[in-house]
């Protein structure tokens, strides 16, 4: 990476519980495309005042994480479709000034399903009902899949997301079991809930597939569990290097490869 200079260009994210897997991820990639560019992650309480240094300061991308994707809409000035369709953000790109906001969430989830060749004829349960969560029920309605239930305890949310896209809303797991089970919670983080099992061990051992979108750290309670009953399984970190690679993409002008793509994402997996 090059020596820190006043001609570099900046990119952050901000997220409640910063990791180290996607500054792991860009730097990685700024330092083999020989790129004046360098990543840092932040944790904000003041969100406005966080996007207005962003504009005031020049940073030219950021990347919004839990809880922020959908509180942040209302302080950019454009969002691309990809962010209208499902009102949230992970992404902010400054053009001198102006502040436009994407989601390449939905697109790395889409992907993931599709690589991993899920049946859309798999019924499906979804815990979480935020941000993120309206990426992953928006992917799976794209991707064709019928038998979709949200589980969140917050009647409000939960019943809203599993209204706007025509699927069903329960408040919790119980005895509930599925082909697909998919956390979009913090459940599992690190952090307070890092011992926390997203799904009871009747539906991980029911479960045709465990899907686990948290990302820090990559082996959830959830995915140790489903490899130990020896369900396949999908991390978070494959979710992060795709989404990840379409924000550098945003940021630079610049793909890629696959290979470096996949260098990357190891990396960045190391002591995230």
């Amino acid at each position: 990476m090059p020596i820190l200079n006043k001609d570099m260009t900046l990119c952050i994210s901000l997220a409640a519980r910063p990791s180290n897997i996607g500054t792991r991820f860009h730097n990685y990639l700024y330092e083999e495309l020989g790129l004046n560019y360098i990543y840092k992650a932040f944790t904000t309480t003041d969100l406005p005042s966080a996007i207005a240094g962003l504009r005031g300061l020049g940073i030219r991308g950021c990347a919004v994480s839990m809880p922020f994707k959908e509180d942040v809409i209302a302080l950019v000035d454009h969002l691309d479709p990809s962010a209208q369709a499902i009102d949230s953000v992970n992404t902010i790109v400054n053009d001198d000034g102006v502040l436009t906001a994407y989601n390449t969430d939905y697109l790395a989830i889409e992907r993931l399903l599709r690589e991993h060749a899920v049946p859309a004829t798999h019924s499906v349960l979804v815990r979480g009902s935020g941000g993120m969560a309206k990426a992953v029920v928006a992917a799976l309605r794209d991707s064709g899949f019928t038998q979709v239930t949200v589980v969140a305890r917050n009647e409000r949310t939960g019943r809203a997301l599993a209204d706007l896209y025509g699927f069903a809303w329960q408040p919790e797991v119980g005895e509930s079991t599925a082909d697909l089970l998919l956390n979009v919670t913090p459940l599992g983080m690190t952090g307070p809930d890092a011992d926390a099992l997203a799904f009871p061990q009747p539906a991980i051992d029911a479960a045709q597939v465990v899907f686990d979108v948290v990302a820090s750290p990559s082996e959830t309670p959830l995915i140790l569990a489903a490899r130990a009953a020896g369900r396949p399984v999908i991390t978070g970190a494959e979710v992060v290097a795709l989404q990840a690679e379409e924000q550098f993409v945003l940021y630079t002008g610049i793909r890629p490869t696959p290979e470096q793509v996949r260098a990357a994402g190891e990396f960045s997996r190391r002591q995230a």
